[in-house]
């Protein structure tokens, strides 16, 4: 089935795990949003790989790649984990990784026009990678954008560099950053655009024809709902729809395509950067810290951390339409003795079923927990679901029902044989 997966938190959700292992049995993987802000781990025959750009399909022979029109590229950032993929024996084709002639372009002001955005912002910034993403999504918004096709001729690409730099340099000047000149922007990134010009073309007709032919296509969703800009906790959001509905405007495949979407969740939650985050709990965050675990992908920032919320993962259960659950990191509540899940947050007295828009709200809600047993053994060599600690299930089944999407698959560790799938 044609399947899109999607992270129903604030990222890291462990969706490079759940790629990787549908990936098997489907024949394309696509991108359709973000860019080299996230972070994809995936841990596959004892080696560690973090893709930021590239689809996890590159690991598997036979599969092909597809970076969607709605992503937005730094190029130098992928041709620099292309080569480390060639470096660790992994061929990255141009006819395995396709990249949409449609893509907008990351250049290197746009990253510094971040770092000024976020100076400028103080106490309330956003918490950004500083990657350049929400510059470049900017652009594009404001038709002042580049796109791979137009960087492809370097006398159209120096003209509307220039363009773009004539209001650029003056932001940047107003915060004493670097200013650029043309031949700055374009030196940096020519190479990489010759690099990558074999794999340039126009994707979707290659994705029509594979959904045409009844091949599997998988699409490979980057950060998370509630970093979404129109439905995440905004202003703390990413430039870009990190839910389903960003799939298909960001590939051009159209809805009617789409089988099946896998909404995926850590067995409890947490978050990198700045926003609300109604069930942070310091114990939490300080129990997966001492262990190593929670640390960012792609800024190696400690995450915050804190107890499953049934609040956030119901709402995007419904904006994203879940048809399956995938339950990642269970292993990592083995140890403890009770777990406190937040079934709804209280708002000036009142109960809500689901997150508030209003800013206000956010900083007066407080969790309505529901507390569970916890199973105090070891998940991690548990193959089947009956394989699992009663309590394990009962904690499982419990989400499942709380979220109105059944439990498909669960994590318990970072191989691939340490995923269960839960028959229906």
């Amino acid at each position: 089935m044609n399947t899109i997966i999607c992270g129903l938190q604030w990222g890291d959700e462990g969706k490079g795990k759940i790629v990787d292992y549908l990936t098997e049995t489907a024949d394309v993987v696509a991108r359709g949003q973000g860019g080299n802000n996230a972070g994809h781990t995936v841990i596959a025959n004892d080696t560690k790989y973090i893709l930021h750009l590239v689809p996890s399909g590159i690991l598997w022979e036979g599969k092909k790649c597809i970076i969607g029109n709605g992503v937005v590229m730094d190029p130098v950032g992928l041709c620099k984990e292309i080569t480390n993929l060639e470096e660790a024996g992994i061929p990255v084709q141009p006819d395995k990784l396709l990249i949409s002639d449609r893509a907008h372009v990351v250049l290197s002001y746009h990253r510094e026009l971040d770092a000024a955005r976020e100076a400028a912002l103080g106490k309330n910034k956003i918490g950004t990678t500083k990657r350049g993403i929400g510059p470049t999504y900017a652009d594009k918004a404001n038709r002042n954008g580049l796109r791979l096709a137009d960087m492809l001729c370097e006398a159209t690409a120096r003209e509307l560099i220039g363009i773009r730099l004539a209001e650029a340099n003056d932001t940047l000047a107003k915060h004493d950053l670097p200013t650029f000149t043309v031949d700055q922007v374009w030196e940096d990134v020519a190479p990489a655009i010759e690099r990558l010009r074999p794999h340039v073309t126009n994707t979707i007709p290659a994705l029509h024809k594979a959904w045409k032919d009844g091949k599997t296509i998988l699409f490979e969703g980057a950060q998370g709902s509630f970093l979404d800009v129109d439905f995440g906790t905004y202003p703390f959001v990413t430039s870009s729809n990190t839910t389903a509905g960003g799939a298909c405007t960001g590939s051009g495949l159209p809805p009617t395509a789409i089988e099946r979407v896998v909404g995926v969740c850590k067995a409890y939650t947490t978050r990198v950067g700045s926003g609300p985050f109604i069930t942070e709990n310091d114990d939490i965050s300080d129990y997966f810290h001492a262990r190593g675990m929670e640390f960012g992908a792609t800024t190696g920032r400690p995450r915050r951390c804190g107890w499953l919320d049934m609040v956030l993962i119901r709402y995007a259960c419904m904006v994203n339409g879940v048809t399956d659950l995938a339950v990642t990191i269970l292993d990592g509540l083995d140890e403890r003795e009770s777990l406190q899940v937040c079934v709804a947050y209280d708002i000036d007295g009142e109960r809500h079923d689901f997150p508030p828009a209003n800013r206000a709200a956010w900083d007066k809600a407080q969790p309505i927990y529901e507390e569970l047993p916890g199973w105090q053994s070891d998940t991690t060599g548990a193959r089947s679901w009956d394989d699992l600690p009663e309590n394990a299930k009962a904690y499982l089944t419990r989400l499942g029902e709380l979220a109105g999407a059944p439990v498909t698959y669960i994590g318990n560790g970072p191989e691939r044989e340490q995923t269960i799938v839960v028959s229906k």
